[in-house]
């Protein structure tokens, strides 16, 4: 909920992706996902690879195929539905209004166009400049998210750059037009743990001095910790539980979310002390219409985890779906 009962700058409602083929029964991928984001906030999607992170993600981006798919809910930005503008209406706010920084740098950058002129071509298209007036801007951006000899990357193509400094520069381009609201879909996944520390660093950075609202989609509860306001966990393509980031961590109640947290290596753990990895594969579930589908993998499951759907249920710490959470946290 926003700050003062103002509305929130970003506010998603019963947001559902299918994906159809011809031939095979329709998969959803996102399954009634909601939540708010407030102008200066940093909000957590937590879950393991297929989950649904990044299709929620994308969809809010309006950058899913075309065909094959089918959007439903609500995706309201500053009281206007994305879902309902039109593709024009779209391209003019992405860049501009909204941004999304992509998992890998050198797959998302254009290969044969010099790093200057992918930069500058944000600010040509949404603040009206010439290429002369946006490349000091874009030398100015690629100082601000800390790349070395600026003038010189310009003129670099993506191959010439290391993977720290690719996302360095996928950054300054989603910065380029200060957009309010920043997506990071897994920005740190294929960087070593010292260049991962500075990119954190940096959007942490970002978001405080400018007021930008940042999502951070992440399979890593360690960049959480120590970035994220609120974390919203999901599973099978639902919230399984959200909370503020030290509730969370201290009173986790769904049993994936322990079960993550668990997995985690600790610093202050006693030597010779084993993880607990959490069981099976994400593709290991039921349908959310007749269960919960964590159960065959909940160490906790009861017999009416196969037969009922969970509801969502508010608690003091956190707020989840389970009918029978990790102790202590009811």
């Amino acid at each position: 909920m926003a700050v003062g009962g103002s509305e929130p700058l970003l506010s998603v409602k019963d947001l559902r992706v299918t994906f159809t083929r011809h031939g095979e029964e329709p998969f959803t991928a996102v399954d009634g996902v909601s939540f708010d984001v407030d102008a200066g906030q940093t909000l957590g999607l937590v879950g393991e690879s297929g989950c649904g992170k990044s299709v929620t993600s994308l969809a809010i981006m309006g950058l899913l195929p075309q065909r094959g798919n089918r959007v439903e809910g609500t995706v309201s930005f500053e009281g206007t539905d994305l879902l309902r503008l039109s593709k024009q209406e779209l391209r003019n706010r992405r860049g501009r209004d909204i941004a999304m920084i992509f998992q890998d740098p050198l797959s998302s950058l254009n290969p044969v166009v010099p790093i200057g002129v992918q930069v500058t071509e944000v600010l040509e298209r949404h603040r009206d400049l010439s290429r002369k007036e946006a490349m000091p801007k874009a030398r100015e951006l690629l100082e601000r998210v800390g790349i070395p000899d600026p003038n010189a990357r310009l003129k670099n193509y993506p191959h010439q750059m290391s993977g720290g400094m690719r996302q360095r520069a996928l950054i300054a381009m989603a910065l380029a037009c200060a957009p309010r609201l920043l997506i990071a879909d897994e920005p740190t996944t294929a960087l070593d743990v010292t260049i991962q520390a500075q990119i954190l660093a940096l959007l942490k950075e970002l978001v405080e001095d400018t007021g930008t609202a940042l999502i951070m989609i992440t399979h890593d509860l360690g960049v959480v910790a120590g970035l994220c306001d609120e974390v919203n966990v999901l599973y099978g393509g639902r919230i399984v539980e959200r909370g503020q980031r030290h509730s969370l961590f201290k009173h986790p109640g769904h049993p994936y979310t322990a079960g993550l947290l668990s997995s985690i290596p600790r610093l202050d753990a006693t030597r010779g002390e084993k993880l607990t990895p959490i069981p099976g594969a994400v593709a290991d579930n039921l349908p959310w219409d007749s269960a919960c589908a964590f159960a065959p993998r909940c160490a906790n499951a009861l017999d009416v985890c196969v037969e009922q759907t969970p509801v969502w249920e508010e608690h003091p710490a956190t707020g989840y779906r389970c009918f029978n959470p990790v102790e202590g946290t009811q």
